[in-house]
């Protein structure tokens, strides 16, 4: 059996023909959230995936075999809840309310400007609907957002990771991630400028 265990996010930085040519592999959310895995390929190779922890794979990115050869994911259409707004009787700021009760719940959202995407639960459709949302079921990709479920190389459930949905107080990390800190300094030149007047 081959291994794989290295990603390249989206491809970055290999050829169209390169990428054109590669073997593909239709994956759900269920498997690319995890990083180990056996898979086949589209040329029928059976492939063992062991990437480092905490990484996800979407839909796009490039597996890259212990023999040089690539093959690209394709995010599989898989049971979800579309969640829209209703445009007679509701507004757009009732899906920010959505997600920032679904992100309490850390459930994992595909956040889009006009719809949000969770995995079937028919209790938190009936909690969405009783918001006065739309609720449909489709067969559709699956792209949660990242942050508390690792994104590339992210943090995955270390230190103060970000929880998913909205944070809606600014000085919510502050302190937790040491390369933030730049931000920060930036902000105390601001208020430099604030204070001189103020004398």
């Amino acid at each position: 059996m081959l291994t794989a265990n290295k990603l390249m996010p989206q491809g970055g930085g290999l050829a169209p023909v390169l990428l054109k040519r590669a073997a593909t592999v239709e994956l759900d959310w269920d498997v690319r959230q995890k990083s180990r895995f056996d898979i086949t390929d589209s040329q029928g190779r059976q492939v063992g995936v062991f990437l480092p922890r905490g990484t996800s794979v979407r839909g796009g990115d490039v597996l890259v075999a212990e023999d040089g050869s690539l093959i690209r994911v394709i995010a599989a259409p898989q049971p979800v809840l579309v969640i829209t707004h209703c445009t007679e009787h509701g507004t757009p700021f009732d899906l920010l309310r959505a997600a920032y009760h679904l992100g309490n719940r850390h459930v994992p959202i595909e956040l889009k400007p006009d719809h949000l995407k969770i995995e079937p639960d028919h209790v938190l459709a009936g909690m969405l609907r009783s918001m006065h949302l739309i609720v449909r079921e489709a067969e559709e990709a699956f792209e949660p957002e990242g942050g508390a479920y690792g994104a590339h190389g992210g943090h995955g459930h270390s230190h103060g990771a970000a929880p998913v949905g909205p944070v809606l107080h600014p000085d919510a990390y502050s302190g937790s991630h040491p390369h933030h800190d730049h931000d920060h300094e930036h902000d105390h030149h601001r208020h430099d400028h604030g204070h001189g007047h103020s004398h």
